[in-house]
């Protein structure tokens, strides 16, 4: 398959249309940015998109993967063909995924290896290298199926979300205070909560980054004043002070900026 040649392929259809790049992206739930670089070839329309696109273009999947209209004697031809390079691209993709998974357990089972030889031959015991091996091997446990995966972002918040609590108690338990696992289980919890809402912001809407991040910039103007006041009320030294209002005031003034940006671009006076 030809990137490039799909690409052009993609605009002369959309031009065909009458649409422009922006209402292509709109009617898909994308960005105009996708959009072009699938027609410049720097990338592919996701298989997510793929049907809907086709759909909305008035051609088919085999005429869109060979980038031209196809007569029907040569359809079943050029299907075969598609077939085999969709294939090929994702036994790639899932050799490099494969890699780099290995690479990153090889990396941190080296860590674990190093902290644990060192300790012995100082210690002559497992004393404080409990500690760097388990944060190694939760980091271990959240990143290698995000690797190994398709669910990206939301497949690291999940596992983020499962293991970040007994990681906490782990810790708690080694350090012999409880206060870790009670403070950092209630930033945790808070912080998580915080990060989901934004995921599915983006989520929701992934035709506008601009006014999804509007909207992350209001909430992450509360979350650090969130934080201090659950630590105000369950550690006394704990205090909210100027600074705290500060980076409330810079984030407020950033999620106006992008909101600014976002209406502008909606009117057209920024492409």
């Amino acid at each position: 398959m030809d990137q490039e040649k799909i690409g052009k392929f993609i605009a002369e259809c959309r031009r065909e249309k009458h649409l422009t790049q922006a209402q292509l992206a709109e009617k898909l739930n994308l960005t105009d940015r996708a959009v072009s670089k699938w027609e410049t070839g720097k990338s592919m329309p996701d298989s997510s998109v793929m049907l809907e696109l086709c759909k909305i273009l008035g051609i088919t999947v085999n005429e869109l993967l060979s980038g031209e209209k196809i007569n029907v004697e040569h359809y079943g031809e050029k299907a075969d063909e598609n077939l085999v390079e969709l294939t090929r691209r994702g036994e790639n993709k899932i050799g490099i995924r494969g890699i780099m998974a290995m690479l990153c357990s090889v990396s941190i089972f080296i860590g674990i290896m190093v902290c644990a030889i060192c300790d012995i031959a100082v210690s002559g015991d497992l004393t404080w290298a409990m500690i760097p091996i388990g944060s190694m091997f939760f980091a271990w446990i959240v990143i290698l199926p995000v690797l190994l995966g398709k669910r990206g972002i939301g497949g690291g918040l999940f596992f983020l979300s499962v293991f970040i609590f007994p990681y906490l108690y782990f810790l708690g338990e080694r350090l012999h205070e409880k206060s870790v696992f009670s403070v950092g289980a209630a930033m945790s919890g808070i912080s998580l909560a915080y990060l989901w809402i934004i995921f599915f912001l983006f989520r929701l809407l992934r035709s506008r980054k601009l006014l999804a991040a509007a909207f992350t910039c209001l909430l992450l103007s509360s979350l650090n004043l969130s934080i201090k006041t659950i630590l105000v009320r369950m550690i006394s030294e704990t205090y909210i002070n100027v600074w705290d209002f500060l980076s409330m005031f810079l984030f407020i003034i950033m999620a106006f900026i992008f909101f600014v940006w976002d209406y502008a671009k909606q009117k057209g006076f920024l492409r």
